[in-house]
């Protein structure tokens, strides 16, 4: 046997240590932690031969003030696997403002550790914060992409500016769109025939919620349809807005949802509306996809990549109540649209957007890493 030949087999043999860097850590509310517990889950049920898995928290879940010593703490941690030779690549979960402050310093420390990183950018307001800070951020954010690994986005638009920013790295740019699982409970149809309406989202003025009730409010003389807005955010603003307009005794805001709930609630409709303002590729419009669901939405991020106005999906203009109310419309005139969008946007789920896929694209990104 070569010499070569036994290091390669040496490397197949030996266990990769993969350490991800997640904000809020098991349960939190973010999409990307929710993304995250589902990797969890897959990797607990069926673990990879040869992968190891393990995961940090970088911001915590409790108040913010805490996120020091999280942070802290995942780098104490960070510099022990390494020391025991138990951290091969790292994986950097990565949005604005306070997160981008906290990866830059994970970053640096990798890389002073020689420890390959890869950066895994999913926050919506990401393009806004880059462009608009101070030149001392701008210069770590753009030099942390440019000594990653790898840079994991969610769609073309977000390959095309992280390129654009950084000359030079488009090589090291992956695009791996967020994924769901199938789901758990089968569609239930609505006893009175009433078209049901969702949205799941944080409550408020970013995710066009304004715009939607009062798309919702031209067609509240058509009979046959009812609401739901769920979700955490301004509840008492919007409730106020909705008594308003006369829409309480169709329209209801039951607040913040856990997963069992959100399943429930995606069973029993007909319709998901998502009219963001910004967005990077929303979990609640791929999770209405796979329940075969009707969606609105707005061609924000890298909604456009999954969405196809007419087949997969319908697209309003941003901040146009009307245009809601049209889609709204149609959907209540055209039945046949209404489920054949249901049907090819589950299509596309099955093919491009379902969890394990997305899992065993991951685990192919981290091991070429380390064959490397």
């Amino acid at each position: 046997m070569t010499t070569e030949t036994m290091n390669c087999s040496t490397m197949s043999d030996r266990q990769s240590h993969i350490l991800i860097a997640t904000p809020l850590g098991k349960g939190g509310m973010g999409g990307i932690d929710r993304i995250m517990d589902e990797v969890r889950a897959i990797d607990e049920r069926n673990p990879q031969k040869g992968v190891s898995l393990s995961f940090g928290v970088t911001r915590g879940q409790g108040s913010i003030v805490l996120s020091p010593l999280y942070l802290c703490m995942f780098l104490i941690r960070m510099l022990s696997l390494k020391a025991f030779g138990r951290v091969d690549v790292l994986h950097i979960n990565l949005s604005s403002h306070g997160s981008a402050r906290r990866k830059m310093i994970v970053a640096r420390c990798a890389s002073l550790l020689k420890i390959p990183y890869v950066i895994h950018l999913h926050g919506s307001r990401f393009r806004q914060f880059w462009n608009e800070s101070p030149p001392s951020i701008a210069h770590g954010i753009s030099r942390m992409f440019k000594d990653a690994a790898r840079i994991v986005v969610l769609g073309n638009v977000w390959k095309s500016f992280v390129s654009g920013k950084v000359p030079g790295i488009e090589d090291k740019v992956v695009i791996i769109p967020n994924a769901t699982p199938a789901p758990t409970l089968r569609p239930v149809p609505a006893e009175d025939g009433a078209l049901r309406i969702l949205f799941l989202g944080r409550v408020g003025a970013r995710k066009g919620v304004p715009q939607l009730i009062e798309g919702l409010s031209m067609i509240a003389g058509r009979t046959g349809w009812r609401a739901i807005i769920a979700g955490d955010g301004e509840i008492e603003e919007s409730r106020r807005e909705i008594e308003r307009l006369g829409l309480a005794d169709r329209v209801s805001l039951p607040g913040w949802v856990g997963p069992a709930d959100v399943a429930e609630l995606l069973s029993r409709s007909d319709v998901l509306v998502l009219p963001s303002f910004d967005e990077n590729l929303p979990m609640s419009v791929i999770e209405g996809m796979a329940a075969s669901l009707a969606v609105i939405a707005t061609p924000v991020g890298a909604v456009e990549d999954i969405i196809t106005d007419g087949e997969t999906g319908l697209l309003v203009p941003v901040g146009d109540a009307k245009a809601i109310a049209v889609a709204l419309q149609r959907l209540l005139d055209e039945p046949e649209l209404r489920g054949r969008l249901g049907q090819n946007a589950r299509k596309l789920h099955a093919e491009r957007l379902e969890i394990k896929a997305y899992f065993d694209r991951l685990v192919d990104l981290w091991t070429s890493l380390i064959r490397q």
